[in-house]
């Protein structure tokens, strides 16, 4: 496997690229899906309550015929149907068919209701009592960060976030902020310079980099993610898509080409 695992901080680790389900919708579609992706090399898929298709992530997982302790699971509590986290997090077991959850997150700081530490601290228990191997948060920022941390036993292991070229000058500071506080950056979203907003200024020099290593356009935007020290999560419907978002960890990204999708991503804002 090409993609490292990143070692966590509360001694467990993760597989640096993970399938998303997010745009998948439920059915058939997301079943077969999830199976390809274990089918050719992925370890890691995230799911989340409001994604409606954990139950279809469970049959894919149980279908791919790998053992439990061979697919990290993620997924995150989202609020659905106005339930609370300790209700959410058993029905999410439920569904995937699973006794534990490698990495269970709290999909949005608007979530954290009544606060933070208070929804904090029930996160902490599903943890202590097994349900979750880590826990962790999605979409939070600097501030809630500080927040989470002040009254904190258990740190958050990692925080889900947009990260892409157009978006980078704004988050890092976030990154900056994860890394001091040894919290794993996941980056979603990472191929959106291709898939919705072709025709910036990232492309030329993305199209460059792939024309000098004989790569595509997605293989360096991924290289760039793992540059940057993020989980990549991500997805495709076709095969050889994602065999060649897996060979994208080989890509050796210069300085100067980090540097210059950096810069040319900023051009955007």
């Amino acid at each position: 496997m090409p993609w490292d695992l990143v070692k966590l901080n509360d001694g467990h680790t993760m597989p640096s690229i993970a399938f998303g389900t997010w745009t998948l919708g439920n059915g058939q579609g997301p079943i077969d899906q999830v199976e390809q992706a274990l089918s050719v090399g992925f370890e890691h898929v995230d799911t989340a309550q409001a994604y409606r298709n954990e139950a279809e992530a469970g049959q894919g997982i149980k279908e791919s015929g790998l053992s439990r302790s061979d697919v990290f699971i993620t997924t995150k509590y989202s609020g659905t149907g106005g339930l609370d986290v300790e209700t959410s997090i058993d029905n999410s077991l439920k569904n995937l068919g699973v006794s534990y959850v490698d990495l269970y997150l709290i999909h949005s700081p608007r979530l954290a209701t009544p606060d933070i530490p208070t929804i904090w601290s029930k996160m902490e228990k599903i943890k202590a009592d097994g349900k979750a191997k880590s826990i962790g948060v999605s979409n939070f920022q600097v501030q809630h960060l500080e927040t989470l941390l002040n009254s904190a036993k258990v740190k958050p292991a990692a925080n889900q976030i947009l990260l892409h070229p157009y978006v980078y000058k704004s988050q890092a500071p976030l990154l900056e902020y994860c890394a001091k506080n040894n919290i794993v950056v996941e980056a979603y979203s990472a191929l959106i310079p291709l898939t919705h907003q072709p025709g910036g200024p990232v492309d030329k020099p993305v199209n460059a980099i792939a024309s000098r290593l004989s790569a595509k356009p997605e293989q360096v935007l991924l290289a760039w993610v793992k540059a940057k020290g993020a989980v990549a999560v991500t997805t495709s419907s076709r095969k050889d898509r994602l065999q060649s978002y897996l060979s994208a960890a080989d890509l050796e990204l210069t300085n100067e080409d980090i540097e210059s999708i950096d810069k040319a991503g900023a051009r955007s804002s």
